[in-house]
């Protein structure tokens, strides 16, 4: 049965009969803040004058300091300065699907007991829909400062979004991340800065206009091994092409820091190509500050310049370590090792005075653009915001809809989904189906507003829901109870698999070493599904990939469901897809493989296939082999099509300029740099592409739009193909629309050449929706 556009979805009001908000205070703490306007002592300071500008504020602020009160506020438990009347101030939040608790600077220990937990961002980014991913972030800024205005929070910067790609489906923290591809990870890194931070820079330059929290990119740079085999983040030298770096691993931050205008960057444990990233002076100074015109703070990752010296050997002392960073420009450690050796390293006149005073220069300008430097901060911009925005109606939404929209559906034979309402009996198995929160919030979450167990989804449809776990100790399924969950299998009409993973399989810390179900998972789902009256669901909670090609080709495994890990409200959005009160349109932001690539070292770091080797590749851009499903894979319970409306052109002259020329394969192939034109050219040659995209069934759909290039003639070093334009669409039944996406031939129809260089090469295109092409020419 089909829905209208104004249909209201059965589960939502039901969230707040179970709800129960806590009853907020009036009279709450006033959060620490400088330059209290009631004390003339301290409101004569210049850096008290809000009339100044930033920079000269922090100018006179550093230099009322001593050497030791300088040294003590570059780590990130700055303590307070009492002689001008400044506080502590944390510099470690974290925020990466809501408000956490896993930092140190806030606290769940007053009125304010939770914050809305949305889904792991990997779910979250399988909508493709970029706006979703904006309001998300907003939402926990605005959480965020509530929190602080109600006095449980000691900093308003937050270390998120997680921006790596996803490179190996075996990394812990790929769960953390917006996927594979750079373009959606470039996106949902803008998104996230813009609404965590208020956009407060539009339209007033870097440093004017309050932030209402300070969004923090990390971890910079080809950070994406935890723990494999031995091989450590700490230890690990990542050998990174310029091609890669170029056109793989950077992107993101760039879009980050030119697009998203981030306040912060973090930089990561490893090294690359041999020097430690926080100790990198071409990437933080040379790449951050003076290509990409950052202006934030730089942060190390937590102990990272202490391996500098006592792990990596990279320093040949501590002083040493500690003056590379300041010098290479990091403003900000997490840990203590500064405040151990930084006096030491000034004393053998190994740190100059100038790059610690730079550093403060760069940390004392957020807090101020933080509005912690005005007074009373309550009664700024964002003073308005309280405990009653916390834990919200619309933000318990929106983390409904966000786990709904993200959902996968993989497999649906004979349109098995959606399940009828009435008049059945169901069997909800699995060691997932009644988990404990972690399981559904995935890591680096807050204590939820609200927990709905993925059982309690399913009883809200049907009354006739048996359970049972099937595996002893959860998803690791050491030993399983076969018998009794096929005896249960038996007895009802349909049954529900909901296996998978959980942090204790996948996590910081914990990378994979295989891709299958863990224990005695897919023995189970055999068992299940051959005892069952009709094919079985199954429905899998996991950041990374597994390899179910059996249950994909089974046909007693009628449908097959991805949910990430969705979150405080994941089990009613899971049940309002099982039983058609929303119609699933999330599509895989990565590649899931076969088990057999596990014997591609996770070290390796090249993502171009090297047939010379029989290395495969990674990602759906490079990788050449089988795969269990597609980067964008999805169905529905409803049909799409979709037709090229205009593109207003085909072909592209490059006049200007020098043309280069290449020989591959003893072809002569003619290109030009990208950098060697000029912004009026690039601008000139946009291309405005429409897509029509039609809703063919009898049901309303979100459903996102993948526009991919790729190239006719395929050349040596370019990817098979490359997302270059998405955008989710709402669409009625028989509702066609018309979505518009602008190319620029400089970022979209470039690759990087071996150098790092991005280049366009003269040859003939093929943009593609579906199964829908068109060709565009290149001429230089």
């Amino acid at each position: 049965m089909g829905l209208s556009l104004s249909a209201t979805f059965t589960f939502v009001t039901i969230i707040f009969l179970f709800l129960t908000l806590i009853a907020h205070s009036s009279s709450s703490p006033l959060p620490p803040f400088a330059c209290d306007w009631s004390n003339p002592s301290t409101r004569s300071y210049p850096f008290c004058n809000p009339k100044l500008p930033i920079t000269q504020r922090t100018k006179d602020l550093v230099s009322r300091l001593t050497l030791n009160e300088k040294l003590a506020q570059l780590v990130n438990s700055a303590p307070p300065i009492p002689r001008l009347g400044i506080p502590a101030y944390e510099w470690w939040s974290e925020a990466l699907h809501g408000v956490g608790n896993v930092g140190r600077g806030i606290f769940f220990n007053g009125t304010i007991s939770s914050a809305t937990s949305f889904p792991q961002v990997i779910l979250t980014a399988a909508t493709f829909d970029s706006h979703l991913w904006y309001r998300i972030a907003q939402a926990i800024g605005i959480e965020a400062r509530a929190i602080y205005n109600g006095g449980q929070a000691m900093g308003m910067t937050f270390w998120a979004p997680n921006i790596n790609i996803f490179r190996d489906p075996r990394w812990g923290r790929g769960q953390e991340t917006a996927g594979e591809d750079p373009m959606v990870t470039s996106n949902y890194a803008v998104s996230y800065v813009r609404g965590l931070q208020g956009d407060s820079f539009k339209g007033g330059g870097t440093f004017r206009g309050h932030l209402q929290a300070s969004a923090c990119c990390k971890h910079f740079t080809a950070y994406d091994l935890d723990n494999w085999k031995g091989v450590n983040r700490f230890h690990f030298d990542a050998q990174v092409s310029l091609q890669d770096l170029a056109d793989t691993y950077q992107p993101p931050f760039h879009s980050c820091v030119e697009k998203g205008r981030a306040s912060g960057i973090m930089c990561a444990y490893n090294r690359v190509n041999g020097v430690p990233t926080c100790a990198d002076f071409n990437l933080l100074t040379n790449t951050a500050r003076k290509q990409w015109g950052f202006r934030g703070y730089i942060a190390s990752d937590c102990g990272a310049v202490g391996i500098i010296h006592d792990q990596q050997g990279y320093a040949k002392s501590p002083e040493d370590a500690v003056a590379d960073v300041l010098k290479a420009g990091m403003d900000l450690e997490c840990g203590s090792y500064l405040t151990d050796h930084a006096k030491s390293a000034v004393l053998q006149k190994k740190l100059p005075i100038s790059l610690i005073d730079r550093a403060l220069h760069n940390l004392f300008s957020i807090r101020i653009r933080l509005g912690l430097f005005e007074g009373n901060p309550t009664k700024l911009p964002f003073g308005m915001i309280g405990p009653n925005h916390v834990c919200s109606k619309d933000h318990l939404y929106l983390s409904l809809e966000a786990a709904r929209n993200g959902i996968v559906l993989l497999k649906n034979t004979a349109s098995l989904l959606p399940l009828p309402k009435t008049s059945i009996s169901l069997a909800v198995i699995g060691p997932n189906a009644n988990a404990s929160p972690l399981t559904l919030l995935g890591n680096y979450a807050g204590p939820p507003c609200k927990y709905i167990t993925i059982l309690q989804g399913f009883q809200h449809y049907v009354k006739n829901t048996v359970f049972h776990p099937g595996c002893d100790g959860g998803p690791k399924c050491a030993s399983a109870q076969i018998d009794q969950a096929v005896e249960v299998a038996k007895k009802v009409d349909y049954v529900v698999l909901v296996m998978g993973l959980d942090q204790s399989v996948e996590r910081e810390e914990r990378d994979r070493v295989h891709l299958d179900l863990p224990g005695k998972q897919l023995e189970l789902i055999n068992s299940v599904a051959e005892a069952s009256k009709r094919p079985i669901i199954l429905v899998l909670l996991c950041g990374g990939p597994v390899d179910i090609s059996s249950a994909k080709y089974d046909n007693k495994i009628g449908s097959i469901v991805w949910a990430g890990y969705p979150g405080e409200l994941g089990g009613i959005a899971l049940a309002q897809v099982i039983f058609g009160d929303h119609n699933p349109g999330g599509r895989l932001p990565i590649t899931w493989y076969p088990k057999d690539y596990i014997k591609v070292p996770m070290t390796d770091m090249r993502m171009r296939a090297d047939p010379s080797t029989d290395y495969p590749g990674r990602t759906y851009r490079f990788y050449k082999g089988p795969t269990v499903y597609d980067f964008g894979h999805g169905l529905s319970y409803t049909k799409y099509s979709y037709q090229f409306v205009s593109v207003t052109r085909d072909k592209l002259h490059f006049n200007q300029s020098s043309t280069h020329l290449m020989v591959e394969n003893s072809e002569t192939i003619r290109y030009k740099l990208v950098s060697e034109l000029s912004e009026e050219t690039c601008q000139s040659m946009l291309v405005s592409v429409t897509i029509g995209v039609k809703n063919n069934g009898n049901i309303v759909g979100r459903h996102p739009i993948l526009l991919f290039m790729r190239p006719r003639k395929p050349r040596i070093g370019s990817p098979i193909k490359q997302l270059v334009g998405f955008e989710s669409v709402l669409l009625d039944a028989g509702e066609m629309s018309h979505v518009g996406f602008e190319l620029s031939p400089c970022e979209h129809l470039s690759r990087a050449n071996e150098g790092g260089l991005k280049i366009i090469e003269e040859g003939s295109h093929l943009l593609f929706v579906g199964d829908e092409e068109y060709p565009i020419d290149i001429i230089v």
